[in-house]
């Protein structure tokens, strides 16, 4: 940030999980006076760092993709540098058609561009791998301005290869259907090749090449020892070095524009603030653009989101010494399994194998969008049904030491076709009230960099519009 954001007045953001943390972290960047609300008694969102068994553990998102620079960038700004680290293995399963099967390389996101490591891996039949080549020679398949990934991979490669191999991959970024799923939003560099060309594996071909001319050296996903879930803490905590106030068990309850600003009202009290940055999921924040953007808000109460729970499981080494190499696996839905993926996380993560060398840990996952049933499970159940597919899986018979269910209520929105352009209709909306923006999951990404994008991009926003509106003299002075 320059300096020509100096004395821009205060700045509310709702939400303490990583996009508003960071968003509060780069405003104050902007030599705004930052006041953030959070909701609920933890900060952080669906990064959460803890422990089991004496293991540090994450319990929500554990790693952050290292080929896009804002999540790394940030945690290096709050001094987590020292402690970024790589997955010590790499070597990813899938457990289908009976067995598990090694993950082909050649693809993006699922979508084979090299047929032969993909033939070699036994996920599809002779028949599904028959039906592969036919892209080269059917008719261009039209897109329009969105379309399904599993519609359009499907009329190219075929429904098995969207069924072993996308559904697996896709859901385990959005826990969604790939039937379902935006190809524009989820997967837009593919999205644009296709768009282009008549083949498919033409298409993702060309993602690769550029990828690989653009990609930097080093990791492709990177985590932080301690857990990814110590990112909001140490943002916070720079946050409050730089004179930002934080309150939890604080939920917004109404926002209100002011000839001067807005006024935010938290139990019984209406603070008043020169903009309002909201970077709460989307049902908190259609309820709180309802007056002001009903527009916007009716958007917003649209999005769905999936619900899933994590259970992370603490073993004894010498219990599981033939687990299988590797980071894990994931499950196809189509196999009609309970979980959705296991990782290994002791295998995947140096720092997790060094704090318990006499301890092996791994974790589950439980539902995605439209799959939801087991959740209704109890704790206890969802760790039962948990060991009995990785009975099933990898022969594991061993009764663990510590178990931990963490449900993630809502915890991902879903970008069906269709998302890129709501979000343009809710940012549109939205731009047509100075001093207010909005970031988060919702609406660029749900991985950690899409979210510090976002965050960026907003606070830059909130810091453009307060300094423009100084500039005119329109801003009241809120220092102290």
């Amino acid at each position: 940030m320059t300096d020509t954001h100096r004395g821009t007045g205060h700045v509310i953001v709702v939400g303490g999980g990583v996009s508003g943390l960071a968003a509060a972290h780069f405003l104050a960047g902007g030599g705004a006076r930052v006041t953030v609300l959070e909701g609920s008694a933890r900060l952080g969102g669906k990064l959460y760092a803890d422990e089991i068994a004496g293991v540090p553990v994450d319990l929500g998102a554990e790693s952050m993709l290292a080929r896009r620079p804002e999540a790394v960038a940030l945690a290096r700004e709050v001094g987590l540098g020292d402690r970024l680290e790589p997955p010590a293995v790499s070597g990813a399963a899938l457990w289908t058609r009976g067995r598990l099967r090694a993950l082909p390389q050649g693809h993006v996101m699922g979508v084979p561009g090299d047929l032969g490591p993909l033939a070699a891996s036994g996920l599809l039949s002779p028949a599904g791998l028959a039906r592969l080549p036919l892209d080269h020679v059917l008719p261009r398949t039209k897109i329009g301005e969105d379309v399904a990934v599993g519609e359009y991979v499907a009329a190219r490669l075929g429904h098995e290869v969207v069924d072993r191999l996308v559904e697996p991959l896709l859901g385990g970024v959005y826990a969604g259907n790939a039937y379902e799923i935006s190809l524009r939003a989820a997967m837009p560099q593919l999205f644009e090749a296709a768009r282009s060309g008549r083949s498919l594996i033409e298409a993702v071909r060309g993602v690769q090449r550029r990828a690989a001319k653009a990609a930097p050296d080093g990791p492709v996903f990177m985590g932080i020892r301690g857990g990814v879930g110590q990112l909001p803490v140490a943002v916070a905590e720079a946050c409050r070095a730089a004179g930002v106030t934080i309150e939890t068990g604080a939920p917004a309850r109404e926002l209100r524009r002011t000839a001067s600003g807005w006024q935010v009202t938290v139990g019984d009290r209406v603070l008043d603030a020169d903009a309002v940055l909201i970077a709460a999921p989307a049902p908190a924040a259609a309820r709180l653009l309802a007056a002001e953007s009903p527009v916007a808000a009716a958007e917003l109460s649209a999005v769905e989101y999936a619900s899933m729970a994590l259970v992370t499981m603490a073993f004894r080494r010498r219990d599981v010494l033939r687990m299988p190499k590797g980071t894990g696996f994931l499950v196809p839905p189509v196999d009609g399994k309970t979980i959705k993926a296991s990782t290994f996380s002791s295998h995947k993560w140096g720092w997790i194998d060094e704090a318990g060398p006499d301890t092996f840990v791994l974790r589950t996952s439980v539902g995605r969008h439209g799959d939801e049933a087991d959740l209704a499970w109890d704790d206890t159940d969802l760790v039962r049904l948990s060991r009995r597919d990785l009975g099933e899986a990898i022969g594991l018979s061993a009764a663990p030491v510590a178990a931990r269910v963490t449900r993630w209520d809502g915890g991902l929105p879903q970008y069906p076709v269709g998302h890129v352009e709501r979000v343009a209709r809710i940012r549109e909306q939205v731009g047509k009230l100075p001093g207010l923006a909005v970031c988060g999951a919702v609406y660029d990404g749900v991985g950690i960099p899409a979210c510090v994008a976002s965050a960026r991009k907003a606070a830059d926003e909130v810091l453009t519009a307060l300094a423009t509106t100084l500039a005119t003299g329109g801003a009241r002075d809120t220092g102290e």
